[in-house]
């Protein structure tokens, strides 16, 4: 778990905060890797702190040992391509990628240097890996079930609504996994006899009008996919799902945001971990060679405080399942 300490001393790094930050002057030897994100590094600095740990754990100290280029495109997908160039000029050794449109990316930009991804929804499906076992070619790292955790959500918010029948969703229409997660919540929506209404939400700023949106179509339930941008602005997302009286899902951090419940992997957890393969890797590993990780373990959180505000009775038979209650 990440400390508070160790998560304000993050955020009051120039090098995490600055979009193009590097260390690359204060360290005379050692390695030199990029880190690229289509979000900003104060949303993500739980998971750059949770880097940052693995990394230390194996015994990098950036300006020592390890350089860091850091390249955020805060939330400007289309300049992520021009920032995985960017670290190709750079000629680091490693290109680090945080999400699905970070990977793709940095695949378009080199076939050489390796491309270690982080909590990727589903590299096969998304092309950038032929298989999780051998990925083969430049890239490897981290994925969790996106497309599969997206349909789950739904089946677990009927679950704790029965009589659940309208479900709305949020999509950025900007994600390159959009067709595959919308596809399978559409099948799972069908089997459970749910009507699913999506809004398309570019940027936080259209979250409101999808909330009226949800209230004018009746929407009794709301089940958030995986996808950066969401996930970056769980707690506004939460925020809004309370005004209107909404029962929601997403991942774990949603529920801690304050939504109903929670399904998904610890992302954080992959983050640092994600120092183990950079490690493998800088030691002369081939990216081809290393399977994509996936994580062992899916969590339930239930945010009974939230469910107290809703005027709402968790079903034991859900309440069982939890492997983590919020009071």
């Amino acid at each position: 778990m990440t400390t508070r300490r160790e998560f304000l001393l993050a955020v009051g790094s120039g090098a995490l905060l600055a979009p193009r930050a590097s260390l690359a002057q204060q360290a005379d030897r050692g390695h030199r890797i990029g880190f690229l994100s289509s979000e900003s590094a104060a949303a993500w600095a739980p998971r750059i702190v949770a880097f940052r740990a693995g990394l230390r754990d194996l015994g990098y100290v950036e300006g020592k040992n390890i350089a860091i280029e850091w390249r955020w495109a805060d939330g400007n997908y289309d300049l992520v391509p021009q920032l995985a160039a960017e670290l190709v000029a750079q000629k680091v050794e490693v290109i680090v990628a945080g999400a699905a449109l970070a990977a793709r990316a940095a695949k378009q930009a080199t076939s050489t240097i390796p491309v270690l991804m982080v909590a990727v929804g589903d590299p096969v499906e998304f092309g950038l890996v032929p298989s999780l076992a051998r990925p083969g070619g430049n890239l490897t790292g981290s994925s969790f079930l996106t497309i599969e955790l997206a349909a789950k959500r739904i089946a677990v918010l009927k679950d704790a609504l029965p009589r659940l029948k309208r479900v709305g969703t949020l999509l950025n229409p900007d994600n390159p996994g959009n067709t595959p997660v919308l596809r399978g919540m559409e099948e799972t929506a069908r089997s459970l006899k749910i009507e699913l209404s999506k809004f398309e939400v570019h940027r936080a700023s259209d979250f409101e009008a999808a909330f009226s949106a949800f209230a004018k179509w009746g929407v009794d339930g709301l089940a958030i996919p995986n996808q950066a941008m969401l996930n970056v602005n769980a707690q506004r997302i939460a925020d809004l799902a309370a005004g209107h009286r909404l029962a929601s899902i997403g991942g774990t951090e949603f529920a801690d945001a304050g939504c109903l419940l929670g399904y998904g992997a610890n992302i954080v957890e992959l983050y640092r971990r994600a120092a183990t393969y950079l490690d493998k890797i800088l030691h002369g590993a081939r990216p081809g060679d290393l399977p994509v990780e996936q994580p062992s373990k899916y969590e339930l959180v239930i945010n009974k405080k939230t469910a107290k505000a809703l005027g709402m009775k968790i079903p034991e038979s859900l309440a069982f399942r939890a492997d983590r209650v919020i009071e």
